[in-house]
């Protein structure tokens, strides 16, 4: 059965009151359950547009986990683009409060960039947030790291899911949103305050990718030196294959060993951390990598690639 039927025949003032009234479930079940073609003929009238993103965000703070928004303080700025239109909204949390209003660029911490249709889907937990930000269809100016605690205070109504968990972020999706993403958008990404997040993610997935039958009889210790951090830094992990299975660590900033004292590397490889990505979902050989001088490596050579072949990347379909 359908949820909210009159909504896709509304006017403005009509959108409006039904927004007001009907609960946080309903809204987003009719909107993740409403076909593309449904949803862009919904915000294509200016005035029902401003209806439904209105209603949203003044009824957002009903989305909020009350604990998480009490350890939030911040501003938010949301620009959503339609039809060649950008309208800028401010979400202000503070003191575990959330209160929505019409923005400008004054006081502003962070500004999440996207469509009107990619945030209503961000809304009804339709799409990942982190995924949409890799792929380009989101964009963050400033604190990345603050964006994405928005996102982490909202549950999906009628569900115990988080609106923005980089956790739930799917290999082999990530991989398809890298196949037509810009080099400069990666980089910006990979520089910003997701990286952290992308990254430990990798490495805590990596031992589920390996291939257990090749990796039987190989015993090695691979370290990852990744560049490309905004302060100039490196982020350091570690990946150790034994008796066919492997285990991964990040590393302090001195490259000191994190597990029992195990600090002999057989090999370290450095690159910048948006090339390890592209390695990381099958967009870039470890071969070729090494050929065009993009992955650096100290030891053995051979240590290294054998990593590379005993995992089982995921690739896009």
């Amino acid at each position: 059965m359908s949820h909210l039927p009159s909504l896709w025949t509304a006017d403005a003032s009509e959108a409006a009151e039904l927004l007001a009234v009907a609960t946080p479930t309903d809204v987003v079940a009719a909107l993740a359950e409403a076909s593309d073609v449904r949803l862009d003929a919904l915000v294509r009238d200016p005035e029902v547009r401003a209806a439904v993103v209105g209603g949203l965000l003044d009824r957002l703070h009903e989305y909020a986990v009350p604990g998480r928004l009490a350890t939030l303080d911040g501003v938010l700025g949301l620009d959503l683009a339609c039809c060649g239109v950008v309208v800028r909204h401010h979400l202000v949390a503070e003191r575990g409060s959330l209160a929505h209003g019409p923005g400008s660029s004054d006081g502003v911490d962070v500004v999440l960039a996207t469509d009107v249709a990619v945030f209503l889907r961000l809304v009804a937990g339709a799409r990942n947030a982190g995924l949409e930000y890799l792929a380009g269809r989101v964009d963050i100016t400033g604190d990345a790291a603050l964006a994405l605690a928005f996102g982490g205070i909202f549950r999906v109504p009628g569900t115990d899911d988080v609106a923005v968990d980089p956790t739930t972020l799917d290999p082999v999706e990530v991989a398809a949103a890298l196949a037509t993403v810009a080099p400069a958008h990666l980089s910006r990404v990979m520089g910003s305050g997701f990286r952290p997040v992308v990254l430990d993610e990798i490495f805590r997935r990596l031992p589920d990718h390996l291939d257990h039958r090749r990796a039987a009889r190989s015993r090695l210790s691979v370290g990852f030196r990744l560049t490309g951090r905004a302060d100039g830094g490196t982020d350091r992990f570690v990946v150790h294959v034994a008796d066919g299975a492997a285990t991964t660590a990040r590393l302090p900033e001195d490259g000191a060993a994190s597990q029992g004292g195990r600090d002999a590397r057989d090999a370290t490889i450095t690159c910048d951390a948006a090339d390890f990505l592209r390695l990381a979902t099958g967009h870039l050989s470890a071969v070729k990598g090494v050929l065009k001088g993009q992955l650096k490596v100290r030891g053995d050579k051979g240590k290294a690639l054998q990593l590379a072949s005993i995992l089982a990347i995921p690739h896009a379909p």
